[in-house]
């Protein structure tokens, strides 16, 4: 009977221990998993974190370009605003008109640009070929100030060189007059658009001064306005007078070039004529 009991109790020692065994193993691969669902979850989340991330970079870089856009102009706008539109409509103004001069003279002294030494050839073969007469049809031909002194020396050469000469310089003297008309308003607006900045910037601080009169106080607050205006109008004179003045001196120094050429081509043109007359 002992012996039966004995039996019976080691046969459910094992029994106890298999289930145990059993159980732990059910616990351990349970455990992994869910480890092994909590990486898959990490892992996915992640995934779609990067993604979304490049997704976001994708459409903030294709809007940059249309914000910062819209900010630059709105900024300007505000800017015109803030100044006082009393004050920055004639900076503006100052600035168009001096644009709309400048161009137009760049223009012209563009077109009145000549290749000297091509039309030097002309006349002095016209000249041999078929005379005075020839050689005005190439300068009618031909445009540029130039062209025009050529003419006119052209004109006198039946009269002598000394009239010749002093046609070309005559002429010459008309031409560079041509050459400088309406600079003298680029000048104006360029020395105008500094003075109303400053105008605006002198009235500003006299708001600013009045407000604290008018307040008994001073407050950051209550002197940023007129403080402001001032800074914004000095800014936008100063502005305005810098770009005109890189185009009044890109102006002046085209003239100055076409000038010395006119000066270089008329003496080749006397001693052309000088030896057309010896021929003679």
């Amino acid at each position: 009977m002992k012996k039966l009991f004995a039996l019976i109790a080691v046969i459910g020692m094992f029994t106890l221990s298999a289930s145990n065994i059993a159980f732990a193993q059910e616990d351990q691969t349970a455990t992994n998993a869910e480890e092994v669902t909590a990486v898959e979850q990490t892992d996915s989340t992640a995934v779609e974190e990067v993604v979304t991330d490049e997704a976001t970079e994708e459409v903030a870089e294709e809007v940059a370009p249309v914000v910062e856009q819209q900010s630059f102009h709105k900024f300007v706008k505000k800017l015109f605003i803030d100044g006082g539109p009393e004050f920055m409509t004639f900076v503006l103004m100052a600035l168009i008109l001096g644009l709309a001069v400048a161009i137009e003279r760049i223009l012209y002294l563009s077109f009145a640009t000549t290749n000297t030494d091509k039309l030097l050839a002309n006349v002095e073969a016209a000249l041999e070929e078929g005379g005075i007469e020839a050689a005005l049809e190439v300068c009618r031909n031909t445009r540029g100030p130039v062209a025009s002194i050529f003419y006119q020396g052209l004109l006198k050469s039946g009269e002598g060189v000394d009239m010749v000469e002093k046609s070309i310089v005559s002429y010459g003297s008309v031409q560079t007059g041509l050459l400088e008309k309406n600079l003298s308003w680029v000048a104006l607006f360029i020395a105008l658009a500094p003075m109303l900045g400053f105008m605006g910037t002198v009235i500003g601080m006299i708001k600013a001064f009045a407000d604290i009169e008018a307040a008994g106080d001073i407050s950051a607050s209550l002197v940023a306005a007129g403080i402001k205006v001032a800074l914004i109008t000095t800014v936008s004179g100063l502005v305005v007078a810098m770009i005109l003045q890189v185009l009044y001196n890109y102006i002046v120094a085209k003239i100055d070039a076409l000038v010395n050429n006119m000066e270089d081509a008329s003496i080749s043109m006397i001693d052309i004529l000088v030896k057309y007359n010896l021929k003679k």
